[in-house]
């Protein structure tokens, strides 16, 4: 009778799943629609929540060192709070500081090379085809200067945010609602900042009254495991990326080569992405040095390698490696996916993500052979 009844419940549950699955194939179209419609109302919370848990944990440090040993309990979250938002403010104020006038600089020296470069560029070209007639006079015909390249990429830059956003109204409007949703989130965050005890108490309260105790303590685990990988990961993150900005930092002064202090700060800031954020700063870095000098961007570049390698070989898999504990196959994996679901968010995202998916799987395979070698 026992057997016969789990039977008919797995049959009830197959067949509901099949309803289900087929459900969603006829209907996938209103179906996105509405998750649509939903993100988009929970996207300003989601936002709010990254954020708490992103300056919560300076916060935590903050809140734990500093003003541990105050007698009036009731202001030390608000201080903590408040004293955290001033310093991520202040060091985003002093990256736009340094970045913006030295990109001011560089754009007005790139000017002045291209006014230089384009018309020996375009004798080179005459020179080059002074056996073709018909393309000779059709080189001769170009305006080649910065002005017109200048307004040419404008142009270009111009119709292809028109036919992306559809028109100057939308793209406005789609900016004003992600304006809006960050500063919902914002204002959100500090909700959650402020009562996070209470949340977690009554998040506690609402796993209790759901499930039985065996579950209960299978999502408690799951949970710690996530926000202790996640906040390990974006601490060391950012520790890595002071490292090798510093690296860079002194490097460049020593050997003299320019924009030190901007291209520093720029791999410094790019390589808070994982695996391919240095790389993306060397890009950056090489090409404002192109500008000033061809042999001291082959330098740079030859630079960015050997400390990469240092960095790569040595300092990331201690301050980083032991916060992740993955193996090389899947940060790639990580990253690639990450990157392809949710641009570079999605690399910051994945990698922890599939820290711990890895660890409980891990976990569960050392348990599951344990068990059959006793059994």
């Amino acid at each position: 009778m026992d057997m016969t009844t789990t039977t008919f419940k797995r049959i009830c549950q197959i067949v509901v799943f099949t309803g289900v699955v087929f459900f969603i194939i006829l209907n996938y179209r209103a179906i996105g629609a509405i998750i649509a419609f939903v993100w988009g109302i929970l996207l300003p919370f989601v936002i709010g929540a990254i954020i708490a848990f992103i300056i919560n944990i300076p916060m935590r440090v903050i809140e734990e060192k500093w003003f541990k040993k105050w007698k009036s309990k009731k202001f030390v979250r608000p201080v903590s709070l408040i004293v955290t938002i001033v310093l991520v403010l202040l060091v985003i104020s002093c990256v736009i500081m340094v970045v913006v006038p030295q990109l001011g600089t560089t754009a007005n020296q790139l000017v002045k090379a291209m006014n230089t470069s384009l018309p020996q560029l375009q004798a080179y070209a005459e020179n080059f085809f002074s056996g073709n007639k018909e393309i000779q006079a059709q080189i001769e015909s170009l305006d080649i200067n910065a002005d017109s390249v200048i307004s040419a990429v404008t142009s270009f830059l111009k119709s292809g945010v028109g036919s992306a956003f559809g028109s100057a109204f939308s793209a406005a409007k789609a900016a004003l609602s992600m304006m809006a949703s960050v500063a919902i989130g914002v204002v959100f965050a500090c909700y959650i900042l402020m009562q996070k005890e209470n949340l977690y108490r009554q998040v506690q309260m609402l796993i209790t009254a759901l499930f039985p105790e065996k579950i209960r303590g299978k999502i408690n685990y799951v949970a710690k495991k996530f926000s202790d990988t996640f906040s390990s990961f974006i601490s060391c993150q950012c520790l890595e990326a002071c490292i090798l900005g510093a690296m860079f930092l002194i490097v460049l002064l020593i050997t003299r080569l320019p924009y030190a202090f901007l291209i520093s700060i720029l791999i410094a800031f790019t390589a808070l992405i994982p695996v391919v954020g240095a790389f993306i700063g060397c890009a950056v870095g090489a090409f404002l040095i192109l500008m000033d000098s061809p042999e001291k961007a082959l330098l740079f570049i030859v630079i960015f390698l050997i400390l990469q390698q240092i960095e790569g070989n040595l300092i990331y898999p201690k301050v980083v490696g032991g916060s992740v504990g993955l193996p090389s196959m899947w940060v790639l994996f990580a990253v690639t996916v990450g990157s392809s679901l949710m641009g570079v968010a999605g690399i910051l995202f994945f990698i922890p993500l599939t820290s711990v998916i890895y660890s409980l799987i891990k976990e569960w395979t050392y348990k599951r052979l344990k068990d059959k070698s006793v059994e």
